[in-house]
């Protein structure tokens, strides 16, 4: 967390906190929802100010709830999550990435949501691939043991037989199927902080 956003904190401790203005799309962008956005439940306009979006992603954490948000000065601006608290890339010197800049690390757990989305799970970490780097990370699974193409993952996924496994760097992880609704559950984070806190 900046400097500047904890001495604001204890400046101003009371400040309440935001709900519904900022989300995180599934390919990890962050969106301005204003007032009509949120009214038209509308994703927002995707910030693309490089500062800003470096500010939000170093402020960036979650409550005992699991609800995420970006600490902005003194006040807490949750965020509603559209997949997963983190979005993936794939990169090739740090082999993934988060959104937020961070490498992910080595995957300890790969599942595929009945969405299609590849999840990735490194310690307490779980994102969501991007799905512009889907391809690339399909190229990786195997089924049975042999290259498993496109047709292959999706016959695996609708149920087909078989132990579907990603390579990637020196791991291999025998994958897992996975409902999208249930991942916040299963993950212990909270998908849309301004519904939670609108039935409090």
């Amino acid at each position: 967390m900046d400097d500047i956003v904890k001495q604001a904190m204890a400046k101003w401790p009371n400040v309440p906190y935001c709900y519904g203005w900022l989300a995180l799309d599934a390919r990890g962008g962050w969106r301005m929802r204003d007032e009509a956005a949120q009214r038209a439940g509308a994703p927002g306009d995707r910030l693309t100010n490089a500062a800003l979006v470096g500010f939000i992603a170093r402020n960036y954490l979650a409550d005992e709830r699991g609800c995420w948000y970006f600490q902005n000065g003194p006040q807490r601006v949750y965020v509603n999550l559209e997949a997963t608290p983190f979005v993936a890339r794939t990169d090739p010197a740090h082999g993934l990435v988060l959104h937020t800049g961070q490498p992910l690390g080595a995957p300890d757990e790969a599942l595929l949501t009945d969405a299609g989305g590849i999840l990735l799970r490194a310690g307490q970490t779980v994102a969501q691939l991007d799905d512009r780097d889907a391809a690339q990370l399909l190229q990786a699974f195997e089924l049975d043991g042999r290259p498993a193409a496109d047709d292959d993952v999706m016959a695996w996924l609708e149920g087909g037989d078989g132990e579907l496994a990603l390579r990637w760097q020196d791991r291999r992880l025998v994958v897992g199927r996975i409902a999208a609704d249930d991942v916040p559950g299963r993950f212990d984070f909270v998908r849309r902080p301004d519904v939670l806190h609108a039935h409090a």
